[in-house]
């Protein structure tokens, strides 16, 4: 889970010790890492003590266990006391949801313990939640293409795992890609359980923090109080609604910007009734109508379109020979777009390059350089140019990084890009993991079409390359 930069919002922890293969915490040993968030990181792992679980000395004892789990570990070591209790309430609402809440769509806690780790301080003393293995993530998925086939099936199963909970009295409060589980046979899992809040009445309450991309228009104003801020089941449905979206647009979201702030921004918006839903023409017409129902812009229009009523509109649907006839022309439009897509990377070149194939005269003798840094570790591990991963580049550092003030030039984690100046003072900007920063590097482009320069904010480099002082460009 991330913090959304909201106000009670906190930084992740910072990890520098990741476990390698063979290390054992407590019957289990560490066999692969699996992912990282903003306080946790979750190992695959083995029983240590012999197969499925049971002892080598003693064969015969308890019964069999998996042969393989996911650890999902919560270091608490170096940690404020604040921050601290809120690793603690986080592990003990997973803790609680998983002893009570059972279902097939939701993955199975299996224990949990206080690791015992003197040789390695920074997770000495962390929470392990022993968990079901899982083969993947929705997330996952996306990034590969979901088949057409296993997509409606995906999403009936989110359903289910979603009417499970509130039915028991439960918000998840972060659904998105990454916390949608799948086995092997695709069957879906809900997990992270961290900001799950327990109603009282028609709603709870949890602390600030949360996905920025799946958040409804109301929790953007939200007033912060003395138990956290109000979390009802349509903050779900919301993020259903965004799910929907992005499972049949290739993983688009339907709010546009070119930041999780941006996007945010464009959510109030529509929240406020000042700009329409704009869904992409790929999404066919039974889901574009559910995902519209989902994202409705206020929770008392939402409320009626519950977890269960969408489950059961998925289930009676009934394809009739036009539907099937609006898919394939859907499927057809998605592939033009494709095409002109290709097109125009190839006549447009509209990718930056390494500084290295700048073409001469570009880049003044007295440029440095800068480094693009995703803060999405699944983007910094992807070796191609997937659009989901690209960063915008701004037309003008002190406006609102939105949508309107980005050059089509797109750049992708690792692109090292020629800088000339800076501006100390622009727009400030918030990254995934809560990083922020109002610094602002000028950088050259490819001759072209488009514009020679634009702007990266420092938060998309860990770079600080010592440059001058751009003039004030005006807003």
């Amino acid at each position: 889970m991330t913090s959304p930069g909201l106000p009670g919002g906190i930084a992740g922890h910072d990890r520098t010790d990741e476990l390698p293969p063979g290390y054992r915490v407590g019957g289990w040993v560490v066999s692969e890492l699996i992912g990282s968030g903003g306080w946790s990181t979750v190992y695959a792992a083995r029983p240590a003590d012999g197969p499925a679980g049971r002892s080598a000395a003693d064969p015969a004892g308890a019964p069999a266990g998996p042969a393989e789990v996911a650890l999902k570990i919560m270091p608490t070591a170096g940690l404020a006391p604040r921050q601290a209790r809120r690793i603690m309430e986080s592990a003990r609402r997973e803790v609680e949801l998983g002893s009570r809440v059972g279902h097939p769509r939701l993955i199975g806690l299996l224990g949990s313990f206080v690791l015992a780790a003197p040789d390695r301080p920074a997770v000495d003393g962390a929470i392990v939640l022993v968990m079901e293995r899982a083969s993947g993530s929705l997330r996952e998925l996306l990034d590969a293409g979901v088949p057409e086939a296993d997509r409606g099936p995906l999403i009936a199963g989110i359903c289910e795992g979603l009417a499970h909970l509130h039915r028991s009295g439960w918000v998840h409060a972060d659904l998105k890609p990454e916390n949608v589980l799948l086995g092997a046979d695709r069957s879906v899992k809900l997990s992270d359980f961290g900001l799950a809040t327990e109603l009282t009445g028609t709603h709870g309450y949890a602390p600030p923090m949360g996905t920025l991309d799946y958040l409804p228009p109301e929790r953007w104003r939200a007033p912060l109080g003395e138990l956290g801020v109000r979390i009802r089941p349509t903050a779900d449905i919301w993020a259903l609604g965004i799910v929907v979206h992005e499972v049949f647009s290739s993983g688009g979201s339907p709010f546009s910007g070119a930041t999780p702030v941006a996007r945010g921004a464009a959510v109030q918006e529509y929240g406020e009734g000042r700009a329409p839903l704009r869904m992409d023409h790929a999404v066919p017409p039974f889901w574009r109508e559910l995902a519209a129902d989902c994202l409705a812009p206020t929770h008392e229009a939402r409320a009626p379109h519950t977890a269960e009523s969408l489950l059961a509109r998925i289930a009676g649907r009934q394809e009739t020979p036009a539907d099937g006839r609006q898919r394939i022309r859907a499927r057809a439009a998605v592939l033009a777009t494709a095409m002109c897509g290709v097109a125009a990377a190839t006549l447009c070149s509209d990718a930056v390059r390494p500084v290295g194939s700048v073409p001469p005269g570009v880049v003044g003798s007295t440029a440095g350089t800068v480094r693009v840094f995703n803060a999405e570790r699944s983007c910094r591990e992807r070796v191609d140019r997937h659009p989901g991963c690209s960063l915008g580049l701004a037309i003008d550092p002190v406006r609102p990084y939105t949508a309107d003030n980005v050059v089509p030039t797109r750049v992708w984690h690792g692109d090292v890009l020629a800088a000339d100046c800076q501006v100390p003072d622009g727009q400030p900007i918030v990254d995934e993991e809560a990083r922020w920063s109002t610094r602002w590097f000028r950088v050259r482009l490819p001759s072209g079409s488009g514009p020679s320069v634009a702007w990266l904010p420092a938060v998309r480099t860990k770079e600080r390359p010592t440059l001058p002082e751009c003039p004030r460009p005006t807003a």
